[in-house]
């Protein structure tokens, strides 16, 4: 399975992505570099591609957090936070969920070394464990991790991680930069013609 790191860029890949799906997007931009970026909830996307792995700490790795039950409750809980903060709700919301969906696509994308093998992606409509069987991600070392050959099995899986997820993030982040500023001319230009 994938390493925190891929799953954190399929977050902000996941955020950057739905700023360039038409709608409101004006509240997403501004002039410092961390605006640009989406601020805190491009920080929250990033989080949330890497929050199904909390379930570590208790010992049910790969079941229900990694599944479409878990991207409902994101997707509910995202959009009573936006309602609250007076944020696009559907918008919000679908990207919550899209970047914590994101975690699932990886790891079902992933190779996995301990049985049951995969994810239970479909819970709660099935107990079933799913995975591609494609090995696009290796996968990682969770035990023993200061031996030298897990510290080079991280190694190599980071990699490979930056060499997938690094030009999609980067094409999005660019592409994203010319459609706000596409947006940003708009605003100028609308506020401009009505003096």
């Amino acid at each position: 399975m994938p390493s925190p790191i891929a799953h954190s860029l399929a977050g902000v890949a996941a955020a950057w992505a739905a700023d360039l799906v038409p709608g409101d997007r004006a509240w997403r931009t501004g002039s410092s570099l961390y605006a640009r970026a989406g601020g805190s909830l491009t920080l929250t996307c990033a989080g949330l591609g890497a929050a199904a792995d909390l379930d570590l700490l208790w010992g049910g790795h790969r079941a229900h957090t990694h599944s479409v039950g878990a991207v409902i409750f994101v997707a509910l809980f995202a959009a009573a936070m936006a309602v609250k903060a007076g944020l696009p709700v559907v918008r919000v919301s679908l990207m919550c969920a899209a970047a914590y969906a994101t975690h699932i696509l990886l790891d079902w994308l992933g190779a996995d070394d301990f049985a049951p093998y995969g994810i239970r992606a479909l819970w709660p409509f099935s107990d079933q464990w799913y995975i591609s069987g494609l090995d696009w991600f290796r996968a990682t070392q969770r035990f023993f991790m200061t031996r030298n050959e897990a510290i080079r099995a991280n190694a190599l899986a980071i990699a490979q991680e930056l060499l997938i997820m690094g030009p999609i993030v980067v094409a999005l982040w660019l592409v994203r930069v010319k459609a706000l500023a596409g947006l940003a001319s708009q605003l100028a230009g609308g506020d401009h013609a009505a003096q």
